[in-house]
């Protein structure tokens, strides 16, 4: 990826499972997905053009599909984002790969941005 040419894109999707291997066997089946597993409960897909992942969360109630950007710079897009009246829903985070956040726009949907940084 060139970071500057994909700065503030679409560029991943989450999907909310209960069962990632029961998921993972299906989405193969049908579009010949491959897999990059991270533990029992998260398994990262690619389609041949497009990233994303399973999520099994079982304490948290599924809202769909997750749609994440990528930032070059993660705090300044917090930053643009919160002057904009977005509403930040989960503070930053490490994860593998580097780090993200979560926010809620000013119609309810839910996204995430992330950043190698």
């Amino acid at each position: 990826m060139n970071p500057a040419s994909s700065d503030r894109q679409i560029d991943y999707i989450e999907l909310p499972v209960q069962d990632v291997p029961k998921a993972k066997q299906f989405y193969e089946a049908v579009f010949g997905w491959t897999w990059t597993d991270y533990g029992d409960a998260y398994s990262s897909f690619n389609d041949g053009r497009l990233s994303g992942g399973l999520a099994s969360d079982p304490g948290e109630k599924s809202k769909g599909p997750l749609v994440v950007l990528y930032a070059v710079d993660l705090e300044d897009t917090l930053d643009r984002l919160t002057a904009a009246g977005g509403v930040i829903t989960r503070a930053p985070f490490a994860f593998p790969g580097g780090r993200r956040f979560h926010f809620t726009d000013p119609a309810g949907n839910e996204l995430a941005v992330w950043s190698e940084k």
